[in-house]
């Protein structure tokens, strides 16, 4: 996926705003390039784990649906690990094939981003073109 240097940049302050909570949020896309950044509410409000809330996530989904674009990406972020998919993140994509799942890492001294495909048990890194 291509994502625009601004949404890139929305994502990542997303997370760092949101710590030492999971910020969580969708990416619309068309055409294999991002689109829009929507923000969402952890309803979880935790530093282990994201709920986005459900009727959030319809008015996004139907949002995305009218405007006739695609659910590219989930992100989200992990405060105090890499930004590699944990068990519950695969778990979590079961319910969202051919999404990508976009992590911010916030452990290090900079944040980190770094992109997956989860199909099943199968997990790959994905290519997150900026620019």
């Amino acid at each position: 996926m291509r994502i625009a240097q601004s949404l890139y940049d929305d994502i990542v302050a997303h997370a760092q705003e949101e710590a030492p909570n999971e910020c969580c949020g969708i990416v619309s896309s068309a055409d294999e390039q991002a689109v829009r950044v929507y923000r969402t509410t952890n309803v979880e409000a935790s530093p282990f784990r994201f709920v986005i809330d459900g009727q959030e996530q319809y008015r996004i989904n139907q949002e995305i649906e009218d405007d006739a674009l695609e659910l590219g990406a989930i992100y989200h972020s992990h405060t105090r690990s890499e930004p590699r998919p944990s068990q519950t993140d695969i778990n979590f994509a079961k319910n969202w094939p051919g999404v990508l799942w976009i992590i911010v890492g916030l452990a290090g001294t900079a944040p980190e981003v770094r992109t997956w495909s989860i199909e099943g048990a199968n997990v790959s890194e994905a290519e997150l073109v900026v620019g």
